[in-house]
């Protein structure tokens, strides 16, 4: 075998002979070659060098194979062990695979079973390491399992999730009503050092001016009418975590004045109270709005704008990421069918593809409604036209007349066009995975290559 890189091998015999020969002929299968001539030595080296595959003689002097083995493995589990043994002993290999060892070969050699027994060994590192490289990466990796998306836009906005939540800078999420703005702010505090404590979601929009202070910062005891004991608002409940504040374009000017307060002092005051309280509390603030176009007509302070656009998210429109909406459709159809048992096996290629042409004023809750009300319509085993509403079935014509290629004289599409379109395009979104794109489509994976094999894409 000639290794992709110099591979390190490390051989331990105490027979000098047997070492020098398996020394010379791993090197010409383009291994890198340490040796040791006893069990303490190859510990040693584990320990202080590199090393990818050990071949260790059972039977040394000095410390036995077994008991090398076992200093190994508890160094450094994911070097694969390989033990030579003779004949007579192999209860002591059952023994050194029982301890850990990746397998053992029989003395004397036989050295086309050795090169192959070394390359599986190797590959068995390789995936080891990749496996544990995977695990540590699922450890640190953001815990997003509840955003769906591998567009481009959103592998962008992915990328700056990741830079900021972990740090405490306040974040201003912006996006059409729809994309999911509450989802990033969940995932932004999910991701923070302040993940433990409280994550507190206010909706500035739906709380009426007198409220929403009261909400945000508590009260006294008899500041208002019906306030017949002292509550803490919404920063206090957030301390040492995050509030996120929904909607914030909506706030008047007075409670826009004294959330800068908060965020330029860190001390709030309940309502009724002249005491001070400082908090520690992450803001993070999403708006559907055009906050720069707001402070320019003077709804907006300036500096509150500025104070809370330290960083800033913008969730695409669902129209900017139609490569996700196959995605989305299908988890929204599995959580559904689940939700009212219905057996739901996918989308037939002509709705998907009237759901992938749709401009979605709506965004993603649009789409997670309509699979909603598809699913609870359906008769059958897949989503077709007739469970979608008319607003998109009526589009079928416009998407009949964009194609370059009609069918007909009249400029109409063909049913077998449409379908061909809905299964190449998803086909490209699944980076040409078919089965996947089968499974999307909600036909076996047969049909599917019958289809691509009737276009010349098989």
């Amino acid at each position: 075998m000639k290794a992709e890189r110099q591979t390190k091998i490390l051989i331990v015999d105490d027979d000098s002979g047997h070492l020098a020969t398996l020394k010379t002929i791993t090197r010409s299968w383009g291994y890198s070659v340490q040796t040791a001539d006893d069990g303490v030595g190859a510990v040693e080296l584990v320990k202080s060098e590199q090393v990818d595959l050990v071949l260790m003689d059972v039977r040394m002097a000095k410390m036995s194979g077994i008991e090398a083995l076992e200093k190994i493995t508890a160094y450094n589990p994911s070097i694969p062990v390989i033990i030579m043994t003779a004949y007579s002993s192999v209860e002591s290999a059952v023994e050194a695979l029982k301890t850990g060892a990746y397998d053992y070969l029989i003395k004397p050699l036989d050295f086309e079973v050795l090169k192959l027994t070394l390359e599986r060994a190797h590959d068995h590192a390789g995936l080891k390491t990749e496996n544990k490289r995977l695990k540590e990466q699922l450890l640190v990796d953001f815990n997003t399992t509840s955003i769906i998306g591998q567009s481009q836009a959103m592998k962008a906005l992915m990328d700056m999730l990741a830079m900021a939540a972990p740090s405490e800078a306040t974040v201003l999420i912006t996006g059409e009503s729809g994309t999911g703005k509450e989802l990033i702010a969940r995932s932004l505090h999910l991701n923070s050092s302040r993940k433990d404590h409280a994550l507190v979601t206010v909706n500035c929009a739906a709380l009426a001016e007198t409220l929403l202070e009261s909400e945000l910062f508590g009260h006294e005891k008899g500041a208002f009418t019906g306030a017949d004991k002292r509550r803490d608002g919404h920063f206090m409940q957030a301390n040492k975590g995050t509030i996120f504040l929904d909607e914030i374009g909506e706030m008047s000017a007075m409670m826009q004045a004294k959330l800068l307060r908060v965020l330029q002092e860190r001390e709030i005051q309940r309502v009724g109270s002249d005491q001070v309280i400082q908090v520690d509390v992450r803001i993070v603030a999403a708006t559907n709005r055009d906050l720069e176009a707001e402070v320019a007509s003077g709804r907006f302070r300036e500096d509150l704008f500025y104070r809370l656009n330290v960083m800033q998210l913008k969730v695409p429109a669902l129209r900017e990421r139609r490569d996700d909406i196959p995605l989305l459709a299908h988890h929204f159809l599995e959580k559904f069918a689940k939700r009212n048992r219905k057996t739901a096996k996918g989308f037939t290629p002509l709705a998907m593809d009237l759901l992938i042409k749709y401009e979605w004023p709506g965004n993603v809750r649009e789409l997670e409604n309509l699979v909603e009300r598809a699913v609870i319509l359906l008769t059958g085993e897949h989503i077709t036209e007739n469970q979608l509403p008319m607003n998109i079935v009526g589009n079928l014509a416009d998407s009949q007349e964009e194609t370059p290629r009609p069918s007909y004289s009249d400029g109409t599409r063909s049913l077998e066009d449409i379908e061909k379109e809905a299964i190449l395009t998803t086909l490209e979104a699944t980076n040409g995975n078919k089965s996947e794109t089968a499974r999307r489509l909600g036909i076996t994976r047969k049909t599917l290559h019958n289809k691509l094999k009737a276009y010349g894409e098989g």
